[in-house]
């Protein structure tokens, strides 16, 4: 048994934490921790799988191209489908995601 808010930083990290929870075929189940990481200037994220986010503590900003910025607190959650362009604004101290990728590689 584990917990997902167990040993979450006090501080600020150089860079997010990506923690596997669960990885099979077509499948992997991440723990992401972000303190105060975003995404570059400019930069856009492209996935070849689906995901789905919950966001569990803390707080962010997203944005997927062409849509207008989203505030995210603990509880809302979210479909990113393949090659939907996407980009994490601002994090808060520590937050913590649950990420699912699914499906095959498009």
């Amino acid at each position: 048994m584990a917990n997902l808010l167990d040993g979450l930083p006090t501080g600020a990290l150089g860079a997010e934490r990506f923690e596997d929870l669960i990885s099979r075929p077509g499948l992997r189940l991440e723990r992401i921790v972000s303190t105060g990481q975003s995404s570059p200037p400019g930069e856009w994220m492209d996935q070849a799988r689906d995901e789905w986010v919950l966001l569990v503590a803390g707080g962010a900003g997203l944005t997927l191209e062409g849509d207008p910025p989203l505030t995210l607190t603990p509880g809302d959650h979210l479909l990113i489908p393949a090659h939907r362009r996407h980009r994490v604004e601002w994090t808060e101290t520590p937050t913590v995601w649950l990420a699912v990728h699914f499906g095959e590689d498009r």
